[in-house]
């Protein structure tokens, strides 16, 4: 079961915040919420822009995997925003978003989850939402950044196609549909909270690493060619992961795809 169709000025009214998620641009369906925003601020799209969609026909995430869900199933949106940070910057607007859909996902629906680096969140060992930061660059500074969400909430994964990763949903976990609008509100309230303390200097370092699954594990991490094995032992300012190899060094990781041992989750 899924809750109905959208329409822009449901969304609009029912919205709190002061910018982000504003203006609307609903989409019954759309190929990539991420394409569409990325178009939107090429175009000059004030920050707080968000593209959401009842469907995706080629939504995607990290590594250009594609991301499935059922009409009317998920949360599936961009956000343009235009944060004051250098490019290599960007794991802290991972850090805000994630906090912000675990706190809408506990509020919503009382479902404890956690992050798993560098840009999923998991409910138990199980994959329920998905974040891709894309940025856009003048030169070597900072134009745009787009962070798209992807959050399982009615879905019946039964049905859906092999995947890359164990997944979840959260009517899975609680037994009951819930409101995708309700979540919205909440994420979207979130993120601009902490969007608001990172400009004004806050860090959220301390709370990211407190909600990381991936810390005191061993993992394998692929970042290209490279891959390696070790201790995940801490997170940085920037969201960059820091793993203890079996040779007893240490290598820092701006991004790569995790492998928890033991258990295996795609980004």
């Amino acid at each position: 079961m899924s809750d109905p169709h959208w329409t822009s000025q449901q969304i609009e009214r029912a919205l709190t915040t002061a910018y982000v998620g504003r203006p609307v641009h609903y989409w019954p369906m759309i190929g990539s919420t991420m394409d569409e925003a990325r178009r939107l601020a090429g175009a000059g799209a004030p920050e707080g822009t968000m593209v959401i969609a009842d469907e995706q026909t080629a939504g995607r995430g990290r590594l250009q995997r594609s991301w499935w869900a059922p009409p009317a199933s998920s949360l599936l949106l961009t956000l343009v925003l235009c944060p004051s940070l250098h490019p290599r910057q960007m794991g802290r607007l991972t850090m805000i978003c994630s906090l912000a859909v675990c706190d809408a996902i506990a509020c919503v629906s009382g479902v404890s989850a956690q992050v798993k680096w560098p840009n999923d969140v998991l409910v138990g060992e199980r994959k329920v939402c998905g974040i891709l930061t894309e940025l856009g660059l003048l030169g070597d500074r900072l134009d745009y950044a787009l962070v798209g969400i992807g959050i399982n909430v009615n879905v019946d994964l039964g049905s859906a196609p092999p995947l890359m990763a164990p997944a979840t949903s959260l009517q899975m976990e609680t037994g009951r549909p819930l409101s995708r609008l309700d979540l919205l509100i909440h994420l979207l309230s979130g993120i601009e909270d902490r969007y608001e303390g990172l400009k004004a200097g806050q860090s959220f370092h301390p709370e990211w690493a407190g909600r990381m699954a991936t810390l005191g594990r061993q993992v394998q991490v692929a970042g290209g060619p490279e891959h390696w094995e070790g201790l995940a032992t801490h997170i940085d300012e920037d969201g960059a992961l820091w793993i203890r190899l079996r040779d007893g060094c240490t290598r820092r990781i701006l991004a790569g795809d995790v492998t928890l041992r033991s258990s295996e989750h795609g980004a």
